[in-house]
């Protein structure tokens, strides 16, 4: 049996006093965007406060993303509308993170790249999400499963971005997982169109 991941356990024991009240997962859902939706009006403004305070709000909407689904299943709430939401929220998040770290950083020494690697990187998210949402409809969860060490999966690396930008290093979090993005799109169309038995 696999480790759960350690966000996933924690959101696991968070959500439990929620189970027997009025608390929707699409209701957490919709608080994961307000934080991602927050974070990313806060890094477009590029002051140095406000970029810290915007690393810490998007640290939350990740983990956010793990409670809806945690109560979903603890309270036997689950729906597709509500996996539908998750996916298009997650989707979201991802696409404004980069994107407005773009804009902020579009003043510094990065200049017009910033811009052009956020857009580009931020529009491969939607697409993921979709290509993802279809293999795991053919294929099962398994086939979508991340890699995972410890209860680490490799999507956690994401929080990362709170201690690297608090020590100012935002600019090279956002080259490193920005280019990334595209590794993993080009990953994720493979697993999508690979022969399987």
């Amino acid at each position: 049996m696999a480790i759960r991941s350690w966000d996933t356990r924690l959101a696991h024991i968070i959500v439990k006093p929620l189970v027997a009240t009025p608390v929707h997962p699409n209701h957490l859902t919709a608080l994961s965007f307000l934080f991602g939706l927050s974070a990313a009006i806060l890094f477009a403004l590029a002051d140095p406060t406000m970029v810290n305070v915007a690393a810490g709000l998007f640290m939350i909407a990740v983990f956010l993303d793990h409670t809806d689904g945690e109560l979903a299943r603890q309270a036997g709430k689950s729906s597709s509308f509500g996996q539908r939401f998750d996916s298009a929220v997650n989707a979201s998040n991802y696409t404004m993170l980069f994107v407005s770290i773009g804009i902020g950083l579009s003043g510094g020494p990065l200049g017009g790249w910033a811009l052009a690697l956020g857009i580009a990187a931020g529009s491969c998210n939607p697409i993921i999400f979709f290509l993802r949402i279809g293999t795991e409809r053919q294929h099962g969860a398994k086939a979508v499963a991340h890699p995972r060490f410890a209860g680490v999966e490799i999507e956690d690396l994401i929080y990362l971005i709170g201690p690297i930008t608090w020590f100012g290093g935002l600019d090279y979090f956002f080259l490193a997982y920005g280019t990334g993005s595209f590794g993993y799109f080009l990953w994720t169309i493979w697993e999508r169109i690979r022969p399987r038995r």
